[in-house]
C-alpha cells in the first residue's frame, strides 16, 4: 500500500470523485485508495468506470463504488446526495474533477456543447459543495478540491466557455475557503496548466504541442499533477498553481496584442477548416 496521504486519513474515511474513470480523476480515486480511503467513483462512462473500480477494488484494500451518473444534467448533485444517504455513506473528501473541453467557436453544435459544459463545470460542482460541504460542517471537518485551470486566468477565442466557467469554479473556491475555514473544512482550487490526457487532444495543432510539451517536460503527467493536488488539498491551501511555467502563462497570453491574438487564432481556425 502506497501511505503517502495515509496520516491524513482515519478509519472510515470516504471520498467523492467525479469524472474518475480516467485521466486525473482515475489518478484522484487511486492514489486515496493506495492510502486506504474509501471511494465513491463517479462518471458517466460507465464500462470505463466499472472496469477502473474492478482494478482498483482487486490493487487496494479499500471500499470502492462505482456510480454512473451523467453530471451535466441539474438533478445530478441530488442524486449523489441520495445515493450517499441511501447507503449511509459519509463523504469527508469531494473531489470535484469532472470536465469537458472544447477548442472552437461558439456556434452550431457548439452552442449545445456549451450549455452541458456550464452545467457540468458550473451548476454541478456548486451543489455538489453546497450539499457536501454543509454536512462537513456539522461535522467540524472534511476536504474540498475543486479544478479549474490555468485557462481561468486567460482570454483567448476558441475557449469562450472553457475559461468561463473555470474562472467561476476558481472564484467561487476562493470566496467559499473564507466561509468554511471557521468550520475546519479546507476548500482548495487547484490550476492545472497542461495534464497528459486526452481531455485536451481535440485538435491535431494542440496536440503537436502537447507532444513537444511532453519533450520539454512541460506538460505534466496526472500522477505528480494529483500527488501535488492532493498534497495542496491535505494541507488546506487555498489555491496551488502546479509547475513553475505555469505562473507565467496567463500572463503572457494576456498581454499579447489583439493583432496578435488575430492572427493566432485565424491561423488555428483556418487549419481546423473553420467548420462546426
Amino acid at each position: 500500500m502506497d501511505k503517502t496521504f495515509k496520516k491524513y486519513l482515519w478509519p472510515g474515511c470516504t471520498a467523492l470523485v467525479t469524472g474518475a474513470s480516467s485521466g486525473m480523476g482515475l489518478e484522484y480515486a487511486r492514489q486515496l485508495a493506495a492510502s486506504g480511503c474509501g471511494v465513491v467513483m463517479v462518471s458517466n462512462q460507465q464500462h470505463e468506470l466499472e472496469q477502473c473500480a474492478a482494478e482498483l477494488k482487486a490493487a487496494y484494500s479499500a471500499d470502492i463504488r462505482p456510480l454512473f451518473c451523467d453530471l451535466s444534467r441539474l438533478e445530478a448533485a441530488d442524486e449523489l446526495d441520495s445515493y450517499c444517504e441511501e447507503n449511509g455513506l459519509k463523504i469527508d473528501i469531494l473531489i470535484n474533477n469532472a470536465g469537458m473541453f472544447f477548442f472552437h467557436e461558439l456556434k452550431g453544435d457548439y452552442c449545445r456543447k456549451s450549455d452541458i459544459m456550464l452545467r457540468l463545470h458550473i451548476l454541478t460542482p456548486a451543489r455538489l459543495c453546497e450539499i457536501f460541504g454543509n454536512r462537513m460542517k456539522e461535522r467540524g471537518g472534511g476536504y474540498i478540491l475543486n479544478v479549474s485551470s490555468v485557462a481561468a486566468k486567460m482570454q483567448f477565442p476558441g475557449m469562450v466557455t472553457y475559461g468561463s466557467t473555470k474562472a467561476f469554479l476558481y472564484s467561487f473556491s476562493r470566496s467559499l475557503y473564507y466561509e468554511m475555514r471557521p468550520y475546519h473544512v479546507g476548500v482548495t482550487t487547484i490550476c492545472p496548466g497542461a495534464v497528459d490526457t486526452s481531455l485536451y487532444s481535440v485538435l491535431p495543432q494542440i496536440d503537436k504541442l502537447f507532444k513537444l510539451g511532453k519533450k520539454l517536460g512541460v506538460v505534466m503527467t496526472p500522477e505528480k499533477l494529483v500527488r501535488k493536488a492532493l498534497r495542496a488539498m491535505f494541507r488546506k491551501k487555498r489555491s496551488v498553481v502546479p509547475g513553475f511555467i505555469n505562473h507565467f502563462f496567463a500572463p503572457i497570453v494576456n498581454l499579447l496584442p489583439i493583432w496578435a491574438v488575430n492572427r493566432i487564432w485565424k491561423k488555428m481556425w483556418l487549419e481546423e477548416g473553420g467548420k462546426d
